[in-house]
């Protein structure tokens, strides 16, 4: 018998080890195709191989809708960091989940945009060309990019800049999903939002306050004045205090940056509390598996206790993009942007600044 299960697991190693030698090195991409001499061109941000200093400005076919989708003049367009974890491919084990071990299967970069119709698909009804529209779409960091008309697209809301409206999907709705869905954030509880001023904790802060909770935002002290303007109730500055080590307890925690273990993370929650990473990690946690080990922890952790502890990513909505879309015209949420970038060749050292880690809300391009 253990003759048979040492051979067993001998084939199975090799069988596995020779399918990861296979996939890895036909993996590839048509980014020659692509580029070759587009006859109706645009200027988009490719990648051909993993890695910022890859990234290049090129010429490539306009896209043509299909008959369910439109076509978005792109005007704005805007960082996230799940732009980064493409773009670098980490963590390495995502490289299995969209296809390309070795290479970025799809070129194309960027997801949240704001532009105008131009053309629409012959299916279309609820947009005509000349309608201004914000949401999210593969290809994004480009002049044009076709999306289904009834995926994550909505009106853009009127008076806002198109900056200001590419500045909202991915963490407009990571923070609407996180406050209402993952943590069930009811009036008068306790809500912690850890990197307050960062993309999503922005969009977290205001979110929290609109379903009536009691907010606490932590960021560094530069910042405090940004998030105690978003209507956080107090503001902790992290440079000088461990909320993990106080005594003030918290219904909800909302995690951006997962600078403490869970362990730590739980002193701070209530006994029936709950406690939600959001996010991928750092550029400087990553590796195999980067940040999804904690969310692996936290499933055990859950086991043995009553607090929930998990980890989010965003699902795309239209419906929630049309709420977001109210909530700014109703004056109960703003948007944030630190720093806008002037034309898509200046796509890399967005991506290079966001990396650092630092920026203070959104970063934007205006695309030319």
């Amino acid at each position: 018998m253990k003759r048979i299960l040492k051979w067993a697991f001998i084939l199975i190693f090799l069988a596995l080890f020779g399918w990861f030698e296979f996939a890895y090195w036909t993996s590839t991409n048509d980014c020659k195709r692509q580029t070759a001499a587009p006859a109706n061109p645009i200027k988009a941000i490719i990648y051909c191989d993993y890695g910022v200093n890859n990234l290049k400005l090129q010429d490539i076919e306009k896209p043509t809708p299909n008959d369910d989708q439109i076509l978005v003049r792109v005007h704005a367009a805007s960082i996230n960091p799940y732009d980064w974890h493409f773009i670098e491919g980490t963590p390495y084990v995502m490289r299995a989940m969209i296809g390309g071990l070795r290479k970025p299967k799809d070129i194309r970069l960027g997801v949240d945009f704001a532009g105008t119709v131009e053309t629409v698909g012959k299916n279309v009804t609820q947009y005509k060309p000349g309608d201004e529209v914000f949401g999210g779409s593969t290809g994004a960091f480009a002049q044009y990019l076709c999306r289904r008309a009834t995926g994550s697209v909505a009106p853009k809301p009127a008076g806002l800049t198109f900056e200001q409206a590419a500045s909202i999907n991915i963490a407009g709705v990571t923070a609407l999903q996180g406050v209402r869905d993952k943590g069930k954030v009811q009036p008068g509880q306790k809500v912690l939002i850890n990197g307050a001023s960062g993309g999503v904790g922005t969009f977290a802060v205001q979110i929290a306050k609109s379903f009536g909770a009691d907010v606490t935002g932590v960021c560094s002290t530069r910042n405090i004045e940004l998030v105690q303007s978003l209507g956080a109730d107090r503001v902790i500055d992290y440079t000088k205090e461990d909320f993990t080590k106080s005594d003030q307890k918290y219904d909800v925690i909302l995690d951006n940056v997962a600078n403490h273990s869970l362990s730590e993370c739980r002193r701070a929650l209530t006994p029936n509390g709950t406690y939600v990473l959001i996010g991928g990690g750092s550029a400087n946690e990553q590796g195999f598996f980067g940040a999804l080990k904690l969310p692996l922890k936290a499933m055990v952790y859950s086991k043995f206790v009553n607090q929930k502890m998990g980890m989010m990513m965003a699902q795309p909505s239209t419906q929630d993009l049309t709420l977001l879309a109210e909530m700014v015209q109703s004056g109960k949420l703003k948007t944030v942007i630190d720093r806008t970038y002037k034309s898509l060749s200046e796509v890399p050292d967005a991506i290079r600044y966001l990396e650092e880690g630092h920026a203070r809300g959104k970063v934007v391009i205006t695309v030319e």
